[in-house]
């Protein structure tokens, strides 16, 4: 069944809607595994391990959620609002952790090679994604990096749509004071 459809519950027995949901969400997880976890992965700030935690947990979370799914959104909406949530989550508690126990040991090096791109440039980056506050930084990431129309993120974040243009304006304002300077040398120009 294409992701895109909405399972339809009238006359349908609940033995059969049951198995509908599960093979809507076996084929779901298969086209949309990445993405989740890509998009985990951009909310808990590039780290791996914590971005398998959040996904693999989301995925548990809407498997037994599945029997609850009452079919008024897509599957995929639904699933990327449980990786929203679960990667508030983890941000949230890493944050308690920190506060009360000091920083967290670094991650071990990632034995992939890294990628071409300026390293400082990424912390950078990082460290400026960092700064923004949950709501701009779910929106900023849903709609600048994952590609999801603002009514779309606004449907995984259970906010109107207006909002999510709120967060990302302010986001983006955010972001270029942070790395304004950036700006100034990839222009070329001097200040003569």
């Amino acid at each position: 069944m294409p992701d895109g459809m909405v399972i339809q519950t009238t006359g349908a027995s609940a033995a059969q809607r049951e198995a509908d949901l599960e093979q809507e969400f076996a084929a779901l997880l298969k086209t949309h595994r990445e993405r989740a976890l890509r998009l985990a992965w951009r909310l808990v700030g590039g780290d791996d391990a914590a971005a398998q935690d959040v996904a693999q947990e989301a995925f548990i979370r809407a498997w037994r959620g599945l029997p609850r799914f009452r079919g008024e959104a897509q599957l995929s909406t639904w699933l990327y609002r449980i990786v929203v949530r679960q990667a508030a989550n983890h941000r949230r508690w890493r944050g308690v952790r920190e506060r009360w126990g000091g920083a967290m040991p670094p991650d071990a090096p990632d034995p992939r090679p890294m990628p071409a791109g300026d390293p400082g440039l990424r912390r950078r980056i990082a460290t400026a994604l960092d700064t923004l506050s949950r709501g701009q930084r779910e929106a900023f990431v849903l709609v600048h990096l994952e590609g999801f129309t603002v009514n779309e993120a606004g449907e995984v974040l259970g906010k109107a749509a207006g909002t999510v243009k709120s967060h990302l304006h302010r986001a983006l304002e955010k972001l270029r004071t942070e790395l304004g300077d950036l700006r100034a040398g990839a222009d070329g120009g001097t200040d003569e």
